[in-house]
Formats: C-alpha cells, sequence, structure tokens
C-alpha cells in the first residue's frame, strides 16, 4: 500500500516520517515541490516526491496535510482522483486572526469533516486521522513504551478503518476508533 501525504508542513512530515518508519511507502507532494524533494530525500527509499496530482494517482490512501481552505481547493481540482481512495483528514477548523490568534474558522455548528466529506466522490473512503494531537505531539510521541499514545480516528467507512488503524499502527500509536457520520453538506 502507498500513502500519498499532500502537504509538508508539521503535520504532513511528522506523519510521512512515522509511515516510512514503519516500513510503509510513501509519495509526498506540495505546492512548493523542493520542499517535498527534500523531504523525499530525508526520508530515503521508501518515499518519493510527484505532483499533487501524481502523487493521488499512485497512491491507495491519500492523507491531505493541509489548512482547511487548502484542502477543498485541491479537491475541488482533483475530486475526480479520490474515487475508490481512502482519503484520511486531519484538518481541524482552526486559522489565525488579525492579532494572531488562534480562532475558530466554522460556525459552531459546521464540523471541517462535513465539509470535506461532502466534497469527496461517491466512492471515497473518508475518515478523520492524524488531528487529535498537535504537530509536535504527533512528532514526538511515536513509539512510546512501555505504552503507545492512543490516536484517535472517526468514521463510519470500515475500509477507511481498517486501513487508517493499519496506518496509526504503522507510525508508532495505538489506534481508537469514534464511530461518526459526516453528512454531505448540501452544496451552497
Amino acid at each position: 500500500m502507498t500513502t500519498a501525504i499532500i502537504g509538508v508542513g508539521n503535520i504532513g512530515t511528522a506523519v510521512a516520517r512515522h509511515l516510512v518508519g514503519g516500513d510503509e511507502s510513501v509519495i509526498v507532494a506540495a505546492k512548493d515541490a523542493e520542499h517535498a524533494d527534500a523531504l523525499a530525500l530525508q526520508l530515503g527509499s521508501r518515499a518519493r516526491a510527484a505532483s499533487v496530482e501524481e502523487a493521488i494517482t499512485g497512491a491507495d490512501v491519500v492523507v491531505f496535510a493541509l489548512w482547511l481552505d487548502a484542502i477543498k481547493e485541491v479537491i475541488a481540482k482533483d475530486a475526480r482522483l479520490l474515487d475508490d481512495k481512502v482519503v484520511v483528514d486531519p484538518s481541524n477548523p482552526l486559522g489565525f486572526d488579525a492579532a494572531g490568534q488562534m480562532t475558530r474558522t466554522l460556525p459552531d455548528d459546521t464540523s471541517a469533516g462535513s465539509i470535506v466529506a461532502s466534497l469527496l466522490p461517491a466512492g471515497a473512503h473518508y475518515v478523520k486521522a492524524f488531528g487529535t494531537l498537535s504537530a509536535e505531539a504527533l512528532a514526538g510521541n511515536a513509539n512510546r513504551e512501555p505504552q503507545r499514545a492512543v490516536l484517535f480516528y472517526a468514521t463510519d467507512d470500515d475500509e477507511a478503518a481498517t486501513t487508517v488503524e493499519r496506518l496509526i499502527r504503522a507510525a508508532g500509536f495505538e489506534p481508537r476508533r469514534r464511530n461518526m457520520r459526516y453528512e454531505r453538506l448540501a452544496a451552497a
């Protein structure tokens, strides 16, 4: 199985490192191809860099390690490529206000998961994962002993659940499932 990681910021880099460390193959892609190339080179033979479209096409699983607005842009452009793929969404509805303070970017009754799920083709297998820990905690808490750190995920799709549990374990965490149904929002 090959996992595409779209975005090589703090979350994407941590997930890529952990998966390669767990003997998984990854394809990394970013708006800035030089960053993706540099990360793939650091990660070694189990990683390669590609364009976003090539990464999605060449993978079984796609992790969108991007801010929510960027995920919406990528899916709008490449949704057709996501059919029958497991789509992993670590995003949270967060941004920064004019004072640099972190703030929620969506109304309280709207989840990032509902928005992302509504943009995917019907055949995509959606799961929220790798977003319950901060980037720093995700990077530094894999393979803890004597007991692995728990990483929660949420889905109502059994194929997505089986796949993401494997990836969470490969990344050095203990998976815990929360059944969530991400209603597809009506197009505005």
